[in-house]
């Protein structure tokens, strides 16, 4: 795995969604091999709410810079479309991995308002999305894509493009983040 964002000075905020992501998880294993990423912690991570999440959002960002570039699993892509709704701060790019859709019947019930912000995001972003996520259609993830004004990045089957999808480093991902930054 290059370091590309370490080797630019890019700072990448990891936004893990509802259970934080384990070790086996691409966005644990991008963060333990490259010292410019680091994970948003939150305060729980079973019980999530999305107005909470976006306060530590923003401290984070306040801390990390407007070159940041965030990394976002599931709820951490909706966060980060509600967070970019209601903050004066920029940042460089945001990477948007498997957006649950929250009127799906798999959607966590525990999840307190993660409902979907549909302005633009003001910085550039590409949605990943894969044909058979339990938590989300393609058509959803279309939706989310054309909303943001996002990049659509279909990767087949992929389940929910986590550890159990078996990406292990999930290098597609990652060249994916170093475009986006070097586009930027």
């Amino acid at each position: 795995m290059r370091d590309d964002a370490a080797a630019t000075g890019t700072p990448v905020l990891v936004l893990p969604g509802i259970g934080d992501s384990g070790p086996q998880h691409w966005q644990s294993l991008w963060e333990a091999r490259n010292p410019a990423f680091r994970r948003v912690i939150q305060r729980d991570w079973n019980r999530p709410v999305c107005a909470e999440w976006a306060i530590t959002l923003e401290q984070a960002v306040a801390e990390s810079g407007a070159d940041t570039v965030l990394v976002a699993h599931s709820l951490g892509s909706l966060l980060t479309a509600h967070w970019a709704a209601g903050t004066k701060r920029r940042i460089k790019a945001a990477l948007l991995v498997a957006v649950p859709d929250p009127a799906g019947s798999a959607f966590p019930a525990e999840a307190e308002g993660f409902a979907v912000t549909r302005q633009p995001l003001p910085f550039p972003s590409i949605v990943v999305a894969s044909r058979n996520d339990p938590y989300a259609d393609i058509a959803w993830s279309r939706t989310c894509a054309t909303a943001w004004g996002s990049e659509l990045v279909d990767i087949g089957d992929a389940g929910h493009i986590n550890a159990a999808s078996g990406l292990g480093e999930w290098p597609q991902g990652l060249a994916l983040l170093q475009r986006l930054i070097a586009a930027a």
